[in-house]
C-alpha cells in the first residue's frame, strides 16, 4: 500500500478514491511542485477534517523542548528573508523563518530547502493560516520548530485567533530571547564602525524606542544597523526576535537584533508619553527626563581624551518648579549653548545623574541622551 492509499484508507467512507486523487493532484499544483504526493494526501485530508495530523493537532503554549515532532495550526505573524549556505558537502542549501502565533502564544519556525522556497515564491504571506508539522530543537534564541523536505507547511481554511505576539517594554528583563516589540521611534544614532578581533570590520547603531509602560534602548548590528536608514523619528516601529541584555554602563535593560531579528516600521497604533521628573527628586546613579527652563549659560570647553582626540563640554543650569540643576553638555551637545538664551524652554531626555561639584547632584548630557530646545 502506497502513502496515497493508506490515507485514503481512512477516508474511503467518506469521499471517492478518484475525487480524493482529484484533489491530491490539485493540491500538488497549487504548492507549485514544491510537495509530494503523500505530503499533498496529507494536506487535503486535513482540508478534510478527517487527518491524524488535525486530531492531534496542539497549541503553541504546549510546545516544549522535549515535544519532538510536532503538528498544530497557526498564523504567519513574520517572515524573515530566506538565505542560501554551503553544506559540508559542497551543495547549496536554503533557510528561511517565520515567526506564528495561535491563541496561547507565538514560536519561530526554521523551514529548509524546498519549503524555504515557498517564501521566495509568494505561497507564504503575512496572516496566512498555516497547517505545520515539523520537530522542536532549541534554537538561537529558544525552542523552534523544523521543517524540512519530510515536514508540512500548507495554507488552512480554519479560523486561528491570535494572541499579540508583541510584549510590552515595561515587562521585558533581562535574559528575554525572542523578544517582540512594538513602540514609537524616539531617538536614531549614528552609525558607527568597529574592528573586530579576527579583523573584519563590523557596524553597530542605536534607536530609542516607547511604548504606554516606558521606553528601552535598541542596538543593531550590521546589515540591521543599515535599516535605520530608513527610520524617522516618530515612526512605529516593529521589533521582531530580538534578544534582552542589560548594559554594563548604566545597568539598564537593551534589545540587541543580530541576523535573527528584523525591525521595520508598522502600522500599529503606539501611544508613548515622556515621564519627566521634578528636579528636586533627581538621585544619583539613574538616568533621568527632566523639562524647565535655562536659568545658566556656560562657555564651550575643548580638551584632550587620554587617546589624544579632542572633546567638548558645556554646562547650563535648568530649573523647573521644585530646584535648579546643573547640565554638563558633552561633544556636540556642547555646541548647543550657542543656541540658548536664559528662560529658554528646554527638555534633557535621558541623562544620567552623578555627584559633582561640592557634592551637588548634576546631570551629564552624553551621546545618549537627546535635547530638545524650545518643546
Amino acid at each position: 500500500m502506497n502513502g496515497i492509499d493508506e490515507i485514503y484508507s481512512k477516508l474511503s467512507k467518506s469521499i471517492v478514491k478518484e475525487e480524493f486523487v482529484e484533489k491530491v493532484n490539485a493540491k500538488v499544483e497549487q504548492m507549485g511542485g514544491l510537495c509530494d504526493e503523500k505530503t499533498a494526501a496529507m494536506l487535503v485530508a486535513h482540508d478534510l477534517g478527517l487527518n491524524e495530523t488535525a486530531r492531534s493537532s496542539q497549541k503553541i503554549a504546549d510546545i516544549k523542548s522535549d515535544s519532538g515532532n510536532v503538528n498544530f495550526i497557526a498564523k504567519v505573524v513574520s517572515i524573515f528573508p530566506t538565505r542560501e549556505f554551503t553544506r559540508g558537502d559542497g551543495t547549496t542549501g536554503r533557510v528561511g523563518n517565520l515567526l506564528v502565533a495561535d491563541e496561547t502564544g507565538s514560536i519561530r519556525i526554521t523551514i529548509w530547502d524546498e519549503k524555504a522556497d515557498l517564501v521566495n515564491k509568494g505561497f507564504i504571506e503575512m496572516n496566512q493560516n498555516l497547517l505545520i508539522s515539523g520537530y522542536v530543537k532549541e534554537g538561537y534564541s529558544g525552542i523552534e520548530v523544523n521543517v524540512g523536505n519530510n515536514g508540512v507547511l500548507s495554507q488552512t481554511d480554519e479560523e486561528i485567533h491570535v494572541k499579540d505576539p508583541s510584549t510590552k517594554i515595561s515587562d521585558i528583563k533581562d535574559g528575554m530571547g525572542s523578544v517582540n516589540v512594538v513602540g514609537r521611534l524616539l531617538d536614531i544614532s549614528d552609525i558607527r564602525s568597529f574592528n573586530r578581533k579576527d579583523g573584519s570590520k563590523g557596524r553597530v547603531g542605536n534607536v530609542t524606542i516607547g511604548d504606554d509602560t516606558g521606553k528601552i534602548r535598541i542596538t543593531l548590528w550590521d546589515d540591521k544597523a543599515d535599516k535605520m536608514t530608513e527610520l524617522c523619528p516618530g515612526d512605529a516601529i516593529e521589533i521582531i526576535n530580538g534578544y534582552a541584555r542589560t548594559n554594563n554602563f548604566n545597568q539598564q535593560v537593551e534589545i540587541q537584533i543580530g541576523n535573527q531579528g528584523l525591525i521595520r516600521k508598522t502600522e500599529i497604533s503606539v501611544k508613548y508619553q515622556e515621564n519627566f521628573t521634578a528636579i528636586e527628586d533627581i538621585i544619583p546613579g539613574e538616568s533621568y527626563s527632566i523639562q524647565g527652563s535655562v536659568s545658566g549659560l556656560g562657555e564651550i570647553r575643548e580638551f584632550n581624551r587620554d587617546d589624544g582626540t579632542v572633546n567638548m563640554v558645556s554646562n547650563i543650569y535648568v530649573s523647573d518648579d521644585t530646584g535648579r540643576i546643573r547640565i554638563a553638555m558633552w561633544a556636540d551637545h556642547a555646541l548647543l549653548v550657542d543656541e540658548l538664551d536664559i528662560d529658554t524652554p528646554i527638555q534633557i531626555i535621558d541623562a544620567y545623574a552623578k555627584s559633582g561639584f561640592n557634592e551637588d547632584v548634576e546631570l551629564s548630557a552624553g551621546n545618549r541622551t537627546r535635547i530638545i530646545i524650545n518643546p
